[in-house]
């Protein structure tokens, strides 16, 4: 394994090197990798959990330059689509990816996360600055995603570039997350704003409002 990462560090350090394997294991202008990489490359590289299942119609655009990680007892519905052509994709235990999911790493998933439906987590951003240049042909940047453990993230949400979801926080459907959130908190709205978070206190959920009474704020 040693040999795999030193061979894979010098291939992106060369930048001749590197054109040469990426047409090798892309087809130019695609995201998918060709077929005898996914069957013959993939499975020597990324790890999958004992349990784990990623449904037969999904869309696993996952090269073997980044890592892809699948924890144990975890699940990929059908019609998702993963991405770590820009940064690793790493998903933890007993996690629940729902259908008609989006991730593009670079992102970090947690233990015991339930991803609902038609949720877009993208740690990838298309540059536009330059108005002479088709945005498409711009330079892409990227900020690690990270959703740590017990998230709960409903259907519909989109999770921006750089964010970091706290442990057991909620995402409530059709959320766009645009700021980090921290933990035992729930969120929602277009920009996403913290509406509940745990007290341990009163050891009860507690609406925001409420908090800053308690805590002497007008």
């Amino acid at each position: 394994m040693k040999t795999i990462d030193s061979f894979i560090k010098r291939i992106k350090s060369d930048p001749v090197l590197k054109k040469i394997i990426h047409r090798l294991l892309i087809p130019k202008n695609q995201a998918r990798p060709r077929a005898w990489v996914k069957w013959l490359i993939n499975p020597l590289l990324h790890k999958k959990g004992g349990g784990s299942v990623i449904r037969p119609v999904t869309r696993m655009d996952v090269v073997p330059f980044n890592p892809f990680v699948l924890g144990k007892n975890s699940t990929i519905e059908d019609f998702s689509t993963v991405n770590n052509g820009m940064g690793p994709v790493v998903i933890g235990d007993h996690v629940r990816v729902g259908m008609s999911n989006v991730i593009i790493g670079p992102v970090s998933i947690g233990n015991y996360v339930i991803l609902a439906q038609n949720i877009v987590v993208s740690g990838l951003n298309h540059g536009y600055e330059d108005i002479s240049m088709p945005i498409c042909l711009q330079k892409c940047s990227v900020a690690d995603i990270i959703i740590e453990d017990e998230v709960w993230i409903g259907a519909n949400s989109v999770i921006t570039a750089g964010i970091k979801i706290g442990k057991h926080s909620v995402v409530a459907g059709g959320s766009v997350v645009t700021k980090d959130v921290p933990p035992y908190s729930i969120v929602a709205g277009n920009p996403a704003k913290i509406i509940k978070q745990y007290d341990f206190g009163t050891q009860k959920w507690e609406r925001v409002k409420e908090l800053a009474k308690q805590n002497g704020v007008n």
